[in-house]
């Protein structure tokens, strides 16, 4: 589109005063620009939008037709202006996680924050560590959270929490004391390459353990859990994903000596990422909130930054 909104501006204001001086006046611009301005939109539009008569600019039959259509955008893109300039709850913030996150703690947190703010819209997009990092360097995200390593120093990472990994099978009699050595050779299912869990695991391990059996990598912590039932096998899985199939029996936990596997929970933004009011609550909110989940409160509740 050719036409500026600055020329809407000038045309509208021409057609209300009909004198170029008293517009120039008003919008503190010379009366050769405004004119240029009038003469620019008229070869936009390939005909006049103005007759002048007795030294005044009137609209002729063009202009009125452009006028119409004209005037109540130019009047909704300025309601719009003044809107969002007014109103810090009030737009849209692009989220990345990686599946865990995702899976079992970003639904709380993202419908907790829009009930409080119904007008904020968010987007939510689902990778591993590796993804999500590179998603805050390309500038698709505002703002990520993953379980992995990030050493981007494009980046900045806050630590949020602390996530245990456990391993856990179906199978009761692999669930005996023992040194996760002893298990290299059982069959074992884990994430894909460039997940986060998988990568803090196998550096835990990598002392432990010369080589894993690994017969099968997943993309998805639930595919991981399907599988678990149905196969002898097991897995290195966040706790937070299993809590539910442990309580009820489907799932056990392998009881393993001088193993203790935990990761950092990390937000990522990057370094360059303007802070928006808007961007700071939704910080505030997801950091409050990722919190009282990792400490296992059940219902997690929002307080609006201002009041804390």
């Amino acid at each position: 589109m050719k036409i500026t909104l600055r020329q809407m501006e000038i045309f509208l204001n021409v057609v209300v005063s009909g004198h170029l001086t008293n517009v120039a006046k008003d919008m503190k611009l010379s009366q050769s620009a405004i004119s240029m301005s009038i003469k620019e939109l008229e070869s936009i539009l390939g005909r006049p939008v103005f007759d002048r008569i007795n030294k005044k600019l009137v609209l002729n039959e063009v202009g009125r037709a452009f006028y119409k259509e004209i005037d109540p955008i130019f009047k909704k893109l300025t309601d719009i202006e003044y809107e969002f300039k007014n109103s810090e709850n009030k737009g849209m913030i692009r989220v990345g996680a990686s599946t865990t996150i995702v899976d079992y703690m970003m639904p709380t947190i993202i419908c907790s924050y829009m009930s409080a703010y119904p007008d904020v819209k968010i987007t939510l997009k689902e990778g591993n560590t590796k993804e999500i990092a590179s998603m805050i360097k390309e500038g698709s995200i505002d703002i990520g959270f993953v379980e992995g390593f990030v050493s981007d120093e494009d980046i900045i990472r806050e630590k949020i929490g602390v996530d245990e990994l456990v391993v856990v099978t179906a199978e009761k009699h692999l669930c005996k004391g023992c040194d996760i050595s002893d298990l290299a050779e059982k069959k074992w299912v884990l994430r894909e390459e460039g997940s986060g869990t998988r990568e803090v695991f196998l550096n835990y391990i990598k002392e432990k353990a010369e080589k894993l059996n690994i017969f099968l990598e997943l993309g998805h912590t639930e595919s991981i859990k399907s599988i678990l039932k149905n196969r002898e096998c097991l897995t290195c899985i966040s706790k937070i994903s299993v809590e539910s199939e442990l309580k009820e029996g489907k799932l056990h936990r392998v009881p393993l000596k001088d193993f203790e596997c935990k990761r950092d929970f990390l937000m990522i933004y990057h370094k360059d990422k303007y802070h928006s009011a808007l961007f700071e609550k939704f910080v505030y909110f997801s950091r409050k909130l990722m919190i009282q989940m990792i400490e296992g409160e059940s219902c997690p509740t929002l307080k609006d930054p201002k009041d804390a």
